[in-house]
């Protein structure tokens, strides 16, 4: 069978990638897309890679999407791009005003200081901005946030940190919320697996084939047979959502498994990596596996307008090297999915089970933000959720607790 095309690989979307291409296109041009070209060729993997070219954007030009097949990342790259547009010019209405007036007047607010921008003062109880209201939902209630730590406009000089970290697109809101809630686990675990100690950092190392997945061993076929070593490690965090990074290389084949160049000085760029979170560790895993390979196609195209011409002489750092000559075991506490707890679910159980593990975790607040207008065939949502660690970006504070307490070994 193949597994590729197995209904248990989409269980969190709820309609085929075919009826989403045929319900989004007609929208594209509205939102600058002028044009979505396949990519996949231009290395020898053959996993598919797409991009779509937004020249008026208000962050990045080129938007990537990867899939198991072709029809998969095309959707993807042009969801990923849809998204960007709209969170450039959210449809949202805005308040004016302070924290302590908006408190004054009964509203639940949040400042966000975790997402102040580098060089930029914390917004003050009475500075003045403009607000949005989004929903917790944890609790149900809701609460303001200041605008420019949703946008998506880095034409604006803005007191926070942009980003799309939590930026999720989706043919419904509850589909985009569960997407951008996983992404920011994935980049809380991430950033804690990134601050633990050197000895322990390569430790999580696992055998894709030990899924038994027949989609995720394709993949591992394709890169072998281009000559790549691939290493995956287990991440997941306290927050028991399944995560993985996957990291590739030019490599050699040595007895036993293949290995990265051990006799010539490799660049950092031919080394990539990817990482994902989802309640299937197979899901994950092949999350992770795919985006490895997608920011493979983002050095090999040098197209993307948010990478400097320095990070193509940069040397591949001895730590990383290391990654390669990490031993893989059976990923037997997660073999099949079942052992996880994970079983094909409807998108409302999925997401329920990754909010509660939240809440198992004490994380008091899940931030939705929807930035679309109600009468497009698809949803645009921010998710902010303060506690989770945000990844590497131009803040004023890098780490918040968690990271800082797994630092230093708390």
């Amino acid at each position: 069978m193949n597994s590729a095309l197995h209904p248990a690989h989409y269980s969190d979307r709820i309609i085929s990638p075919g009826e989403t291409l045929s319900r989004v296109e007609p929208f594209l041009a509205r939102f600058g897309i002028t044009r979505v070209a396949r990519h996949t060729g231009l290395d020898d993997i053959g996993i598919p890679v797409w991009c779509a070219y937004a020249p008026n954007s208000r962050s990045i030009v080129i938007a990537q999407g990867k899939g198991l097949t072709d029809l998969d990342a095309k959707v993807s790259t042009v969801m990923e791009a849809l998204e960007r547009a709209v969170a450039g010019e959210p449809f949202v209405k805005r308040v004016h005003g302070s924290c302590s007036r908006l408190q004054a007047m009964g509203y639940q607010v949040d400042r966000l200081s975790c997402l102040t921008a580098v060089h930029k003062p914390d917004l003050g109880p009475d500075d003045e901005t403009e607000w949005v209201a989004g929903i917790d939902i944890l609790s149900g209630d809701e609460i303001h946030i200041p605008f420019e730590a949703v946008v998506l406009d880095r034409t604006r000089d803005a007191r926070y940190w942009m980003s799309s970290d939590g930026l999720a697109s989706g043919n419904s809101v509850e589909e985009a919320i569960f997407h951008g809630v996983l992404e920011r686990i994935e980049r809380d675990a991430q950033v804690l697996w990134q601050v633990g100690g050197e000895a322990d950092l390569y430790a999580g190392c696992v055998d894709p084939r030990g899924f038994e997945d027949g989609a995720l061993n394709g993949l591992v076929d394709k890169i072998e047979a281009s000559g790549l070593a691939l290493r995956l490690f287990d991440i997941t965090s306290d927050i028991a959502i399944p995560c993985f990074t996957a990291m590739l290389g030019p490599g050699e084949f040595i007895p036993g498994s293949r290995h990265i160049y051990a006799d010539r000085d490799i660049r950092l760029v031919e080394v990539t990596g990817g990482t994902g979170a989802h309640p299937s560790p197979v899901r994950a895993a092949i999350r992770a596996v795919t985006e490895a390979v997608q920011s493979r196609l983002t050095y090999i195209s040098g197209a993307r307008d948010d990478i400097s011409p320095a990070t193509f002489l940069r040397s591949l750092p001895p730590l990383m090297r290391q990654a390669f000559d990490a031993v893989a075991a059976p990923p037997a506490a997660l073999r099949r999915d079942g052992a996880a707890g994970y079983r094909a679910r409807n998108l409302t159980e999925l997401l329920q089970q990754v909010l509660d593990a939240l809440r198992n975790r004490g994380i008091a607040s899940v931030i939705r933000v929807r930035l679309s207008d109600d009468t497009l065939p698809f949803s645009v949502v921010k998710i902010v959720i303060p506690e989770l660690e945000n990844p590497e970006g131009e803040r004023a504070r890098r780490f918040g607790t968690r990271a800082l307490a797994k630092a230093i070994g708390f």
